[in-house]
Parts: structure tokens; C-alpha cells; sequence
């Protein structure tokens, strides 16, 4: 029977696990499936990827690694996903998995220039967003929660771009009829994200960032935690 995959690719701040859990533990609440339903693999940890014709759905979590270290279990992963994309998987990558997936099919990662987005952000879609499986009906702008340094400098031929902002050109594309990724984290909740800025606040003050203003702003952003259980949905009905 195929199955739902999450492939965890880090470890959260440890101070951010023991209060709200980790990456695998938020991703699996956004598509609102039980424990039984998904399979989690810990490629970091020496989690072995699984065999494509065992997947019906593949979400490749955040993590703190950075895609240009190029460490040993992020390149297997990026030898792995093209072959998902040619079997017609539906996968998601977010934030790390976004950029991996670009990488994965040719493009161009990289630091961002303007230096690291976070906090809750307004996301803008694009025409192209209206037709999409994923994103079409969703409105624009509509809120996201950021922390990112890294960036897709430029996207693999033949993506399709869904979703920008003033910072980041990048925010959603598709490949395909059913590989997406996200820069943003709809995995985060306002607890997880007021955490991740406490945990860099001494970087982001060096930064000259506002770090209590960024808390200030911390919102909801129920229309971006949607894109999960949407998700979940479409590979369901692919499976």
C-alpha cells in the first residue's frame, strides 16, 4: 500500500522541541492526519529515503542546514527527487525542501542578498496561482511565517512561479503537474514562530533588526497552514 511520506531534514532549535516539538511533529498536524496515516523518515539521522513506487505523497521539511553545504544525506536526496517528479508523486518541499527541489531540477540556491526574512509576512500570488491544484482559490496577499537565509536565486526550467513578496521573488513554484515548493513554513503556528525569533535574537539585533516589533507582528496565518491539509488531499486522490 502506498503511503504519505514526511522526510524530516533536521532538528529544530532545541529549546523550540521541548516546548512545541519539531519539524516533522508541525508538518504532520498542518495535514491534519494521525501518526498511523504518515510515514516519517529521519534523513538526517541516516533515515534511508523510500522506494518511489511505495510513495502516494512526499513533504520534505525546514531544516538549519543550508542546501549549499552539500552534506551527504541533502545530495541523495537530490539524486532522489527527480525520479519522484517523473512518476507523477505529488511532493512538497518547504523552506529547505523548496530550495532542494529547485536545486534537484537545476536551479540556482544561494544566501539572499537582502540578508534573512522572518517574521509573519504578507505573500502575493501570482495570475498563475488561479489554475493551479494547490493554490488556486486561495486569496492574495495572504499571511506566512518566515526564517530563511538562503534562496532560490533562480528557478528550474520550466517552474512555474505562484507566489512573491517585496523580499522574496520566490515564494511558491510549481514543477510539473505536482511538485511544489514553499520558501515559507505553513507547518509554523504564532507559538512556533515568536520561538524561532526569541532563539536568533541576539543575530537578528547584530543585524539591526527590531526584534520586538518582530514578536509584535507575529499573526495567524490560517490561509497558509491550508496549503497542508490541501496537500494532503491531492495525495490521497493520486494514490
Amino acid at each position: 500500500m502506498k503511503r504519505l511520506f514526511i522526510i524530516k531534514s533536521g532538528t529544530t532549535f532545541a529549546g523550540t522541541a521541548r516546548r512545541w516539538g519539531d519539524f516533522d511533529s508541525w508538518t504532520l498536524n498542518g495535514l491534519q492526519l494521525s501518526r498511523g496515516e504518515v510515514d516519517i523518515v529521519d534523513v538526517e539521522g541516516d533515515g534511508r529515503l523510500p522506494n518511489i513506487e511505495d510513495c502516494r505523497g512526499v513533504v520534505v521539511t525546514g531544516s538549519h542546514a543550508n542546501v549549499t553545504d552539500a552534506l551527504p544525506w541533502s545530495m541523495a536526496m537530490a539524486d532522489w527527487i527527480p525520479s519522484l517528479i517523473e512518476a507523477n508523486i505529488p511532493f512538497l518541499g518547504i523552506c529547505y525542501g523548496h530550495q532542494l527541489l529547485a536545486h534537484a531540477l537545476g536551479g540556482r540556491v544561494g544566501f539572499h542578498p537582502g540578508g534573512k526574512e522572518v517574521g509573519t509576512v504578507d505573500v502575493h500570488l501570482l495570475p498563475e496561482s488561479l489554475t493551479d491544484p494547490l493554490f488556486g482559490s486561495l486569496p492574495s496577499p495572504f499571511q506566512a511565517h518566515t526564517t530563511h537565509s538562503q534562496t532560490v536565486l533562480s528557478l528550474p526550467k520550466g517552474a512555474v512561479r505562484l507566489a512573491w513578496n517585496s523580499f522574496e521573488p520566490n515564494h511558491a513554484f510549481r514543477i510539473g503537474s505536482c511538485a511544489w515548493g514553499v520558501q515559507f513554513h505553513p507547518e509554523y503556528d504564532k507559538n512556533i514562530m515568536e520561538s524561532y525569533v526569541v532563539e536568533q535574537a541576539k543575530e537578528l539585533e547584530a543585524a539591526g533588526r527590531d526584534v520586538a516589533e518582530l514578536l509584535r507582528t507575529i499573526r495567524d496565518t490560517p490561509v497558509a497552514v491550508s496549503i497542508l491539509s490541501r496537500f494532503a488531499l491531492l495525495s490521497a486522490k493520486s494514490g
